[in-house]
């Protein structure tokens, strides 16, 4: 697939100025003004996080509200209810929150929605399972902030809600005794981009200020917060970046026992990084609740004796074995619908039906789908008398704005830029299908249907060395607004030696200036060609560190290339 370059810029004069200031590689300056760090003390803040670099979570419009609505349930030994979403962001967060207010108040149970039977966020199942149990508050965490009328039927079973939650709110909010959400306008905040686990998180740390606990007490969850900040895809800045940061070293040194657990069936055995987070833990906390009930994730991440905690992470890791065999089976029927129908090939969008398809992992085969076909994908399957599923965009189209523009066609729909639910009446989809590809038609730019590889800096092969490198993972945790750099090498030639391994990938072994650099590339042998014309290439490629027999070396793992201009 033909990919865009975007190499970015710096003012030279500025990268100069913090080159002097921190007898860095120039390159690397530029990475770092390009994330809005020039000079001294944000470079320190940066590449020395500090736990004191967090915010004041007094400064949260609601907190004390929500502490003094507690602290009142405390006194009054009233049941108080931890409830949150079946995702990584909700399950950590009432694992998190569960832990903390039983290790000074015992009156208080969890509670997740089942993804099927109830949907998602705040259940009217869930506030009955409250009354029937005699619950009178309930801490929402990564939902909540949309529950306008769910709340105010609890309010009417007088239970009341401390909402907390991350996602934009509209412009009537819920009636609840405390919202938490920095989002939320009249909120000082000075940081608006925390998960719903970042949110539940900063309840703890004034909780435990208002107790006059030792700040361990909540500290001690990083580990599970961090992997919420990494599988909730939020940015990697300001406070998130110090809570994975800290995360990833109570992971890598004494780790929640769930994730040891889960850890250990994944054979996960060198150093944890966000992307074992992202990709090896998530998915299989994910799996829970795309295949069956999330709340054993919950008793995972509460257990403490090891033993037990297998018996769950286990039961996560069946999951996540017939998440990825519907996933793989579901994408191969996909695929094989669209390439055996020209007029789908020809279009600007992607809508595939089959009733029998897992609602779990629609979302994910829609991912997959635009991996290979990269447009706004929509994949759809039965579920009871309806028709429902999930909707995927592309870089920099906003989704949301294309699905509303066919609501006619719909019975419901909600989501954001980037992805989206929906349903509809089975006799609607073709009327869908083409009113939603119109949309799309009408507003998406030609440029955004072609992927796009955003390149940090040029660099010449002679700048790659063992120091260079040990200043660069300095800049980890990744994720957004914080990725791992991305570089360009122009002019480089084929050693000759390069080679394709396993009929699919490319070994490669490349010279510029003399020095020559191995790596890999995956899924690019289609591409060997280019190699064999022995003429330079530009050659697109992040760097990591080969291992063997003692010796390390820089590697190339390489994104794309093509011929010299």
């Amino acid at each position: 697939m033909q990919k865009r370059w975007n190499i970015l810029h710096a003012n030279n004069e500025v990268i100069k100025k913090l080159h002097v200031t921190l007898k860095i590689n120039e390159t690397i300056c530029k990475i770092l003004i390009q994330r809005g760090i020039d000079d001294f003390e944000k470079a320190k803040n940066y590449f020395r996080p500090q736990i004191t670099h967090l915010h004041n979570p007094w400064l949260m419009k609601d907190m004390d509200k929500a502490v003094e609505r507690i602290s009142k349930a405390i006194t009054t030994n009233e049941k108080i209810l931890v409830f949150g979403d079946y995702d990584v962001d909700g399950t950590t967060s009432v694992a998190c929150m569960y832990q903390f207010i039983l290790k000074i108040y015992t009156n208080v149970d969890f509670y997740i929605p089942h993804r099927y039977k109830e949907g998602y966020g705040i259940s009217k199942q869930g506030i009955e399972f409250a009354k029937q149990n005699n619950f009178s508050l309930i801490i929402s965490l990564d939902c909540g902030i949309k529950s306008i009328e769910l709340i105010k039927y609890a309010k009417e079973l007088s239970i009341d809600f401390i909402v907390c939650d991350h996602h934009l709110p509209d412009n009537e909010l819920p009636c609840a005794v405390a919202i938490l959400n920095p989002k939320q306008k009249e909120c000082n905040y000075p940081y608006k981009e925390l998960c719903g686990s970042g949110v539940g998180f900063k309840l703890m740390q004034a909780l435990a200020e208002y107790y006059k606990l030792n700040p361990d007490s909540y500290l001690q969850y990083l580990d599970l917060v961090a992997t919420a900040i990494a599988a909730d895809i939020v940015p990697i800045t300001g406070e998130n970046r110090v809570m994975a940061f800290y995360g990833l070293q109570k992971v890598n040194e004494k780790p929640n026992v769930g994730i040891k657990a889960l850890m250990q069936l994944a054979g996960l055995q060198k150093q944890i990084s966000i992307g074992s987070l992202v990709f090896v833990i998530a998915p299989r906390v994910n799996a829970a609740g795309r295949m069956d009930d999330a709340k054993k994730v919950v008793q995972l991440f509460v257990e403490e004796d090891f033993n037990k905690a297998m018996h769950y992470a286990e039961m996560l890791h069946n999951d996540n074995t017939d998440r990825k065999e519907a996933d793989t089976n579901i994408t191969e029927e996909a695929l094989t619908i669209i390439e055996n129908d020209e007029t789908l090939i020809s279009k600007k969008t992607t809508v595939v039906y089959q009733e029998h398809w897992h609602k779990g992992v629609v979302g994910i085969v829609a991912s997959r789908l635009i991996e290979k076909y990269y447009r706004p994908t929509v994949v759809l399957t039965k579920s009871g008398d309806v028709i429902a599923g999930s909707a995927r965009s592309v870089a920099g189209f906003n989704l949301y704005e294309a699905i509303h523009a066919c609501k006619e066609h719909l019975l419901g729909y909600g989501g954001h830029f980037a992805a989206a639910g929906l349903t509809m009446l089975p006799e609607n989809l073709p009327a869908f299908t083409d009113a939603f590809e119109v949309a799309v038609n009408k507003t998406i730019e030609p440029h955004l249907l072609i992927p796009e590889i955003i390149i940090d800096a040029e660099i010449f092969f002679t700048e790659l060395n063992l120091p260079f490198y040990n200043i660069l993972i300095q800049m980890e945790p990744f994720g957004p607004e914080n990725m791992r750099p991305v570089f360009i090498a122009k002019k480089v030639y084929n050693t000759g030696f390069s080679k394709i391994v396993k009929d699919q990938h490319i070994r490669f072994s490349l010279i510029q200036h003399n020095k020559t650099l191995n790596g890999i590339g995956f899924n690019m042998a289609n591409k060997f060609d280019i190699l064999l014309m022995n003429k330079p290439i530009d050659v697109v490629f992040t760097l990591d560190l080969n291992e063997w027999n003692g010796e390390k070396n820089i590697q190339l793992k390489v994104v794309d290339f093509k011929l010299s201009e």
